[in-house]
């Protein structure tokens, strides 16, 4: 690859649905990006970290929101201001995404980026940064296509948002060729459509016909998506202008204050992607064991499936991991069960 990637970490929601979680390994009502769920670093430091194979650490941009300042401040104290996307509130994936690549802009011209969640678990974290190696060699033959890696199912959820492909891109060229045995050989194809808070028979159905997860995992060239947001929600890119050409920090600090007290709340899948599947791809991301921390539930099933049980030999670790699992299945027990988008998970 003759370019180097940037990438976006999305670390500005609220984590409304797993306030329990949160308080539970915190003590405090930080969201769960700031927690540490797994080992002993937060979501949002192992979300940097699995990305360093496939992104280099000082083309990253995060973007968070102030009223977390106290959180991500020391997360991100090696990272330049510049690469710190501060919004004034939580306003949903829509103005996180726009208000990054008008950034994004600034510092490069010409960028080719990825944005990523940071509530994700990888049972496989080195199979995941391969994918997104190979998202980037799509978007490279593709330019003007956006490419979402969609995890194989492993049951009918009717939480997560699910994508089904369309035909084949390019299946003489889809890596098979690669001179990198460590790479993987994606299946690529179209998006016929989205899927979201399916009832338990369509889940089935769209597993039973090999539909996708959607992770929300998206990359292509910054202008691309400019492109698409502004042939779709061109009021919505307009309304950022002012704010991407502040020529001080302070003056864009008011500026971003004023427009986010007006904004809506957006849903990037929802409002832009479902309504141009024809500029999509997606990539079939096998072996990476992806889960959404989106819930209870969800963190529960990734616990048990990277930690083994605690052993019998008593002490203070084993009798706190014995008891974080038991009162995480009080949380999920009691915790309401409609489904909800991505969105709102976040």
């Amino acid at each position: 690859m003759n370019f180097r990637p940037w990438g976006v970490v999305l670390a500005g929601g609220d984590g409304t649905r797993l306030k329990a979680v949160s308080r539970l390994v915190s003590g405090d009502n930080r969201p769960k990006q700031f927690c540490t769920l797994f080992g002993t670093r937060s979501l949002l430091a192992r979300t940097r970290g699995r990305l360093t194979p496939a992104i280099s650490p000082d083309r990253m941009i995060f973007a968070v929101v102030k009223d977390h300042e106290p959180f991500y401040r020391p997360e991100l104290a090696d990272v330049e201001e510049s690469r710190i996307v501060v919004q004034p509130a939580n306003r949903g994936t829509t103005a996180a995404i726009i208000y990054s690549l008008l950034r994004l802009n600034r510092l490069e011209k010409e960028p080719l980026v990825a944005f990523f969640p940071a509530d994700h678990h990888f049972e496989d974290e080195m199979q995941f940064a391969r994918a997104v190696d190979a998202a980037f060699r799509v978007v490279h033959r593709h330019p003007q296509s956006l490419v979402l890696l969609g995890a194989r199912a492993e049951k009918a959820d009717v939480e997560y948002g699910w994508i089904e492909p369309g035909r084949r891109v390019d299946p003489a060229e889809d890596g098979r060729n690669s001179s990198d045995s460590r790479s993987v050989s994606p299946s690529v194809f179209r998006v016929n459509r989205f899927w979201e808070k399916p009832s338990p028979d369509v889940a089935q159905g769209l597993l039973n016909r090999g539909c996708l997860w959607n992770t929300f995992v998206l990359a292509g060239w910054a202008r691309t998506f400019l492109e698409i947001i502004e042939s779709i929600s061109p009021e919505a890119l307009e309304s950022f202008h002012p704010v991407a050409r502040s020529m001080l920090r302070d003056e864009e600090t008011e500026r971003a204050a004023r427009l986010y007290e007006a904004l809506p709340t957006g849903d990037f899948s929802r409002d832009i992607l479902t309504r141009c599947p024809e500029r999509l791809a997606v990539l079939r991301m096998d072996g990476a064991g992806w889960t959404d921390l989106g819930t209870p539930e969800g963190v529960l099933g990734a616990l048990q499936r990277s930690a083994p049980a605690p052993p019998a030999t008593p002490g203070a670790f084993n009798s706190w991991f014995a008891a974080y699992r038991s009162r995480l299945e009080e949380v999920c027990r009691s915790a309401p069960h409609e489904p909800v988008s991505a969105e709102q998970r976040r």
